[in-house]
């Protein structure tokens, strides 16, 4: 009896095996379309994301270009070139200007695009409505030198426009791109004026996906665009605004190193020098791949602990983003 039983069992468990495969071979026969069309998507991720992630481990090797990766000798501690960064008299001073200036940019780049995506979706006047989409999304094709470049002509201490309206007006110029004081600001609103129009985009199609009948309902109701702006617009793209929150703590350590690195300057290093900018130059200009890729390294794990840590946060606000 027990003989029989597992000779059952076993050609249950072998059933159900083929069931699965005739399934799934079945559903990527079915939406073969979607599969070569995600291609070239997972071939560009394996590439580019994944193969790479092999060199991680110069890391922790005395890393020699001459003698490649697995050539070069294991460093001695593993933990060398960690140290070397943790060890930095700048370490604190990097970090702190990296968190700051993400946190800033988290913080004015993500409202004033959800205020101008419910902006345009209350306008009822199409042609301005056109004006004001063109008009934002247009600085995201802009390359941060050109971005840079604009900065200069506008807030630059000696031909810069905004100074000589101060000039002539008999106060005295400001130093926008030299200033502790101010760099930090022309820094966060560049960003926020290049991404304003392109991160509504995604807010203005998370708007358009919320059923119209609760508009409808609320108007039944005596509810007045503020209200209905407040109870079903902001509630309704939540899911959009968190996930968004959570893919930007990930980068919460990049800040940005083009616009950094080209904007930035010695008189500036104080408060717009970050950890980007510091391996560029203490890592890769002397050609030290080492003690870069450590320091990419401690990024990645602080992004992943980042998101993680916001993704249960969101979960227990009950917004299950995956």
């Amino acid at each position: 009896m027990n003989a029989k039983t597992a000779v059952e069992s076993e050609r249950s468990l072998y059933t159900k095996s083929e069931t699965k495969k005739k399934t799934l071979m079945t559903n990527l026969w079915k939406y073969k379309s979607f599969y070569i069309m995600l291609a070239p998507g997972l071939i560009w991720f394996f590439i580019y994301k994944y193969l790479p992630m092999y060199g991680v481990i110069i890391a922790f090797k005395d890393y020699n270009v001459m003698e490649g990766i697995t050539g070069s000798n294991w460093a001695d501690p593993w933990y060398k070139y960690f140290q070397i960064f943790f060890d930095s008299p700048y370490f604190y001073q990097l970090l702190s200007n990296t968190l700051i200036i993400s946190l800033y940019k988290i913080l004015f780049g993500m409202v004033p695009s959800i205020v101008l995506a419910i902006f345009l979706n209350e306008c009822k006047t199409m042609w301005f409505k056109r004006w004001i989409q063109t008009l934002s999304y247009m600085p995201h094709f802009l390359s941060w030198v050109i971005i840079y470049g604009i900065c200069i002509a506008f807030l630059s201490e000696s031909t810069g426009l905004f100074n000589r309206w101060l000039t002539e007006g008999g106060a005295s110029s400001i130093p926008f791109l030299t200033s502790t004081d101010w760099f930090r600001s022309i820094l966060v609103g560049s960003e926020a004026w290049q991404s304003l129009g392109w991160g509504a985009i995604i807010y203005l199609a998370a708007i358009a996906g919320i059923n119209p009948s609760l508009y409808e309902a609320a108007k039944v109701d005596g509810a007045n665009r503020f209200h209905m702006i407040w109870h079903i617009t902001l509630p309704g793209i939540r899911n959009v605004i968190i996930l968004l929150f959570i893919l930007k703590l990930g980068h919460m350590l990049d800040a940005g190193f083009e616009q950094v690195y080209i904007m930035y300057n010695v008189q500036v290093y104080e408060v717009a020098d970050i950890i980007d900018t510091w391996v560029f130059r203490t890592g890769l200009e002397q050609m030290n791949f080492s003690l870069a890729a450590s320091v990419g390294l401690f990024k990645s794990a602080i992004g992943l602990i980042l998101v993680i840590g916001a993704n249960q946060i969101a979960k227990k606000w009950g917004e299950n983003i995956w």
